[in-house]
C-alpha cells in the first residue's frame, strides 16, 4: 500500500514539473510573439517616420527655391498685364519677391517679373559705361550715404620711457547720393502684342536696357546732378600735386587740344604716376572710340606702339598695361578737354540704386501703339576725388 502511494506522489510530481515546463514554454512562445509584434509594430512606425520627413524634405525644399517658383505665378500675371493690360493676376498675388511686394500701386505700375528685371541688370553691367568698372550698391532708401576719411591719423614711435603725445584727428566727411527716377518708354503694337509667339520678356528687357545704358552712361560721365546722377567730369579740375577735395587733378598735355608732338607719350605716363600707388593696381582708362583711335597710333621711343589688344575674347585692350573702357559719353578731343580719365574708379565712383524695376501700361497715349513706362530710380557720384585723375588737352 506504502509503494503505490509513493507510485502516485511521484507521478503527480512529474506531472506537476511538466505542466510548469509547457506553461513556461508557453510564456516563452507568448513573449516571443508578443516581441515580435513590438518590432514589426515599431518597424512600422519608422517606416511611416521617414516617410513623412521624406515628403517634408520634399515639401520644405521649395522653401529654398522660393523664389523661381513665387517668380512663376508673377511673371505669368505679368505677361498677361503687359499683353493685355489685365492686371486682376498682379493685384490678387499675395507674395512677397526678394523683400518686395509683386503688387504696386497702379498709378506706379507694377515690379517688373524677376527673370526680366535680372536680363535688364545683366544689360546694364555688361554695357560699356562707368557701371562696368564703378561701385555699385542697392539700396532701399531714397540716398545713399558715404563717409569719407581723407585725412591721416596721427602716429609714431614709442619708447618705454618717452611720453605718448596725442595723435591728430581724421577729417571725415559725408557724401550723400540721392536717388532720381530713370525712365524709358518702349511702344509696340497692340498686334504684335497679341501674337503668342512674340518673347514680349525678352523684347521689353531688350529695350528697357537699351534706353537705361544710354541714360546712366551720359549722367555718370557728365550728368549736373540735377534730377540725374552727378558726373565725374562735372567738378572743377586742379593741376596734378595740388589736389583739393571736391575737385579732381589733371595733368596738361603740353598743346592746346593734342598731344605734344615731340613726345605724346609722355602725358600718359605723367597721368598714370599722378595716380597714388594704392590705386593703379586696379585702375582703368577711360575714353571714347575717337579719342582710342588716336592714341592708338601713340608709339613709344623705341618705336613700339602703347596700345595693347586683348590677348583673349572679352578682355578689354591695354593701354601702357592698363585697361582701356571704351565710353562714348567721354568728349572728344578739344581745346581744354578732359577727354581722358584715369584711376580706380571702384573706390573713385559709387552708384546707388533700388532694385525694383517697374513698368506702367500706357495703351491711350500713342493709339494704336501701346507705350510701356519704366522706371527705376538710380544715383551716382564720386566719393574719392583722390582716385580719378584727367588727362587734359591744354598747353603747360
Amino acid at each position: 500500500m506504502e509503494n503505490s502511494d509513493t507510485s502516485l506522489e511521484a507521478e503527480d510530481a512529474v506531472s506537476s514539473v511538466f505542466e510548469v515546463k509547457s506553461a513556461m514554454d508557453e510564456l516563452v512562445n507568448s513573449f516571443n510573439v508578443f516581441r515580435g509584434n513590438i518590432k514589426s509594430k515599431i518597424k512600422q512606425t519608422e517606416d511611416r517616420i521617414n516617410m513623412l520627413d521624406r515628403k517634408h524634405i520634399s515639401l520644405g525644399r521649395p522653401v529654398l527655391s522660393t523664389k523661381s517658383e513665387m517668380a512663376e505665378p508673377h511673371q505669368k500675371a505679368f505677361n498677361s498685364y503687359v499683353r493685355s493690360g489685365d492686371d486682376d493676376g498682379l493685384r490678387g498675388l499675395e507674395v512677397e519677391l526678394k523683400g518686395l511686394s509683386v503688387s504696386v500701386n497702379g498709378d506706379g505700375g507694377y515690379l517688373v517679373d524677376p527673370q526680366t528685371a535680372q536680363s535688364v541688370s545683366s544689360s546694364l553691367k555688361g554695357a560699356s559705361s562707368l557701371r562696368s568698372i564703378a561701385s555699385v550698391v542697392t539700396v532701399e532708401a531714397t540716398s545713399f550715404d558715404v563717409l569719407v576719411d581723407h585725412g591721416e591719423f596721427g602716429s609714431g614711435w614709442a619708447s618705454e620711457t618717452a611720453t605718448v603725445g596725442e595723435i591728430g584727428t581724421p577729417q571725415v566727411d559725408r557724401i550723400s547720393i540721392p536717388l532720381h527716377e530713370l525712365s524709358a518708354l518702349p511702344k509696340a503694337s497692340q498686334r504684335l502684342l497679341d501674337d503668342a509667339a512674340f518673347d514680349i520678356e525678352a523684347w521689353l528687357a531688350d529695350r528697357i536696357s537699351e534706353k537705361f545704358a544710354r541714360a546712366e552712361g551720359a549722367a555718370f560721365v557728365s550728368g549736373d546732378g540735377v534730377d540725374k546722377p552727378k558726373g565725374f567730369l562735372q567738378y572743377d579740375t586742379v593741376d596734378a600735386g595740388s589736389e583739393e577735395w571736391g575737385k579732381l587733378a589733371h595733368v596738361r598735355t603740353g598743346v592746346s587740344g593734342d598731344f605734344y608732338d615731340a613726345a605724346p607719350a609722355d602725358a600718359l605716363v605723367d597721368l598714370i604716376y599722378a595716380l597714388p600707388a594704392r590705386y593703379r593696381a586696379n585702375a582703368t582708362f577711360v575714353m571714347n572710340s575717337r579719342t582710342a583711335g588716336r592714341v592708338r597710333k601713340l608709339k613709344d621711343a623705341d618705336g613700339r606702339f602703347l596700345w595693347g589688344d586683348g590677348l583673349a575674347a572679352g578682355e578689354p585692350a591695354r593701354l601702357l598695361g592698363y585697361p582701356v573702357l571704351i565710353s562714348e559719353d567721354m568728349p572728344d578731343i578739344a581745346d581744354w578737354s578732359t577727354s581722358i580719365a584715369f584711376g580706380d574708379f571702384q573706390k573713385g565712383y559709387t552708384i546707388a540704386e533700388r532694385p525694383d524695376l517697374r513698368v506702367l501700361r500706357d495703351p491711350f497715349s500713342a493709339k494704336p501703339h501701346v507705350l510701356f513706362y519704366a522706371t527705376k530710380r538710380v544715383g551716382g557720384d564720386v566719393t574719392d576725388f583722390d582716385a580719378i585723375k584727367v588727362l587734359k588737352f591744354a598747353a603747360y
